[in-house]
């Protein structure tokens, strides 16, 4: 099964689909630093460093598959949030690249911003587009105009020859083994005449696992060998959730696995002040704060989710707590465990740069989930 990759990043979702059988014809991605480290872990790929405002999609005709995660600061929370009124708002352009290419599937991300009803009309009309990618927007229409049009062909289930069926959900990663709480929308869509059914993975970890593991059974700190004086202490609200635990599921523990921490994910890995430390990638960075809004995430919980932060600054959450409200940032090693990276995945340019890409990228595991029932269903068409 081949692909195209679009809004690449780090590539993230393209090692996932790859890890499950996906062949990236090419990577698209305008950044100079994510291009090169796409250039070092995809040697066999075109990596395509433009602009896709300016990208000719017809060199990958006949691809199975298109993928990406189209720019996510004009719905983000916590950016201005000006949505379809920002220029860097370019799901108009995934959307030409289905229109033009017209691939078995396609599989888009973005933030859980997307889903806001201050949007809820222009998430409509994304998804109306995907659909119905040939129904095109005239030289002088409104976008809410094209949109009423596209709503009336949807209700009437007017004939068009080849469309979409599109599904979104939002995910947390956490709940798919990620070592990260980290929301996203999918959007996926399956062209009409690939006969295929496809639904979103059933959810394999808890939270109410982990939780159950750690105050329960104690099985948690036993495994990771954690000294009773650097356990976490059950708040007053934390106590009432155990015994809701109890009374939910009295002797048998919950069936999914218990959500995968910060400390799990980096087993293994030296202290980046150690004297045994030799990855250049796994270097101790210093000045890491608390300040409001910025509290880090807990080491025996998964991480919050990674952020790229405000103007390609990496945000102030970054960063471990330890147990006794330490903090110190992630190295560059470290997020690439947070976000499912094998650890010789090379991430190109300074610390600052690598986690702006890292906070970019989906998880890697994510993108297997996501992708490996597609590739089983589509290796049959």
């Amino acid at each position: 099964m081949n692909s195209l990759e679009i809004f690449s990043g780090a590539g993230g979702l393209a090692k996932g689909l790859e890890n499950v059988g996906f062949k990236h014809l090419g990577l698209l991605e305008i950044n100079k630093d994510a291009c090169q480290s796409l250039r070092l872990n995809y040697p066999k790929s075109d990596i395509l460093e433009t602009d896709i405002r300016n990208f000719d999609f017809s060199k990958y005709a006949g691809v199975d598959l298109i993928g990406g995660g189209p720019p996510c600061q004009p719905f983000s929370i916590g950016g201005k949030a000006k949505g379809f009124n920002d220029d860097r708002d370019l799901f108009p352009y995934a959307i030409k690249g289905v229109r033009e290419l017209m691939p078995k599937v396609f599989i888009f991300e973005n933030v859980k911003g997307l889903l806001r009803k201050s949007f809820s009309s222009y998430f409509s009309y994304i998804l109306l587009q995907l659909n119905y990618p040939s129904v095109k927007k005239e030289a002088k229409e409104s976008w809410t105009n094209h949109l009423s049009r596209l709503e009336r062909i949807h209700t009437k289930g007017e004939a068009i020859e080849l469309k979409y069926n599109v599904v979104f959900r939002l995910v947390n990663s956490a709940n798919y083994g990620i070592p990260q709480k980290r929301e996203r929308v999918i959007i996926i869509g399956i062209r009409n005449d690939v006969d295929i059914e496809w639904s979103f993975p059933t959810p394999t970890h808890s939270h109410e696992s982990l939780l159950w593991d750690k105050f329960i059974t104690g099985e948690y700190w036993e495994r990771n060998l954690v000294p009773r004086k650097e356990r976490e202490s059950l708040s007053p609200s934390q106590k009432k959730s155990i015994e809701k635990l109890k009374i939910k599921y009295g002797f048998f523990k919950p069936d999914k696995k218990p959500w995968i921490t910060i400390r799990e994910a980096l087993k293994g890995l030296p202290n980046p002040k150690s004297k045994d430390n030799n990855f250049p990638d796994h270097q101790f960075r210093d000045n890491a704060k608390i300040y409001p809004g910025h509290t880090g995430s807990y080491i025996d919980e998964p991480s919050k989710t990674l952020k790229a932060g405000a103007h390609g600054v990496p945000g102030g959450e970054n960063m471990i707590r330890f147990f006794d409200g330490s903090v110190r940032y992630f190295t560059i090693r470290e997020a690439k465990r947070i976000q499912t990276f094998p650890d010789d995945y090379l991430i190109s340019g300074s610390w600052t740069e690598g986690m702006r890409q890292l906070g970019n990228a989906v998880p890697v595991k994510l993108g297997e989930v996501m992708g490996i029932g597609l590739k089983e269903k589509l290796s049959y068409h």
